[in-house]
Formats: structure tokens, C-alpha cells, sequence
């Protein structure tokens, strides 16, 4: 028989000890009470004692490993962090490099298209200055012969109507002038 069944029978004899019928209820609350927990406490103890130790320090144990565990993680995201970090830094750095180059590419590009533009208007400034040059220029051989034609024609219309020698040294006085030599 096991405890279980020791404090039954001491229970039994307790209350049998008081009522000398048979079996009856023990109603003082400091003895029955004082008397079961002792008992309880001490199977408890007994009993549960390697049960409790056992499940404490495997509780504990399992505490360790998951604070180990989380340290782990923590420095493991610690270091990730430091990376991620130290690539933005990087990757910040080597953006402000692509903006200077950018930067300083377009201002090249500005100004080798504005030479461009400005060689462009100085040779379209040149060719214009040489078309009216040329368009000048032949303007006035066209008018030098036309006036010689028209020379010759008042020429040739006087002698037909028979100049004399004061009209024929004016008409070529008038006519050298008119081509621009002095007279």
C-alpha cells in the first residue's frame, strides 16, 4: 500500500476514533486541514521534487539557448545593419560621383555646343558678307553696262544726228564719269 492509501487509513482511523459508530466526518477545519496538507506538502515534495527540478532546469536550459540565440541574432543583424550601412555610404558616395560627372559633362557638352553655334554664326556672318560682296559686286557690273550700253546708244543716236566736237567731248566726259573715272 502506497502513501495515497497510509493517509486514507489514517484519515479513516482519525474519524472513526470520534464517532465510535462507523465511519464519520471530522468538521474541525485545523485538524483535518493542518493533517491533509502535511500530507499533501509531503507526497508533493516527494514526488514532485525530480519532476520540478527536472522541468525547472530544462525550462531553464531552453531560456539559455533562446537568450544565446537572440544575442546571436542581434549581432548577426548588428553586422547586417553595419553592411547596409557602410553600402549606402558607399552607394551615396559613388551617386554624388555619377552627378559631378553628369554635371560636368553636360557643361561641356553646353559649351561645345555653344563654340559650335558661335563658329556657326561666324561662318554664316562670313558667307553673307561674301554673297553681298558677290551680289554687290556684280550688281555693279551689271549697272557699268547698262550704262555703257546706254552710252553707246545715245552715242550712236548723236552721231547719227550729227554732233559736233563740244557735244561728242561732253557725251564722253559724261559717260567716263558715269563709269566712275574723273574728268
Amino acid at each position: 500500500m502506497g502513501i495515497v492509501g497510509s493517509v486514507l487509513l489514517l484519515a479513516t482511523e482519525a474519524a472513526e476514533a470520534e464517532s465510535p459508530g462507523g465511519f464519520g466526518l471530522n468538521f474541525n477545519i485545523l485538524e483535518t486541514n493542518i493533517i491533509n496538507l502535511a500530507i499533501l506538502i509531503g507526497v508533493l515534495f516527494y514526488f514532485g521534487r525530480k519532476v520540478i527540478s527536472n522541468t525547472l532546469s530544462e525550462r531553464r536550459s531552453n531560456i539559455e539557448t533562446a537568450i544565446r540565440e537572440a544575442e546571436e541574432r542581434a549581432k548577426e543583424a548588428a553586422a547586417q545593419l553595419s553592411d547596409a550601412q557602410q553600402k549606402l555610404t558607399q552607394a551615396q558616395a559613388e551617386a554624388q560621383q555619377i552627378r559631378k560627372a553628369a554635371e560636368e559633362n553636360a557643361r561641356s557638352v553646353r559649351e561645345a555646343i555653344l563654340a559650335r553655334a558661335a563658329e556657326e554664326v561666324e561662318r554664316m556672318k562670313e558667307t553673307a558678307a561674301r554673297d553681298l560682296d558677290t551680289e554687290r559686286e556684280r550688281a555693279f557690273a551689271e549697272l557699268r553696262q547698262r550704262v555703257v550700253a546706254m552710252a553707246l546708244q545715245k552715242a550712236e543716236s548723236e552721231l547719227r544726228s550729227g554732233i559736233g566736237d563740244d557735244a561728242q567731248q561732253r557725251l564722253i566726259d559724261s559717260s567716263i564719269a558715269l563709269l566712275g573715272g574723273n574728268t
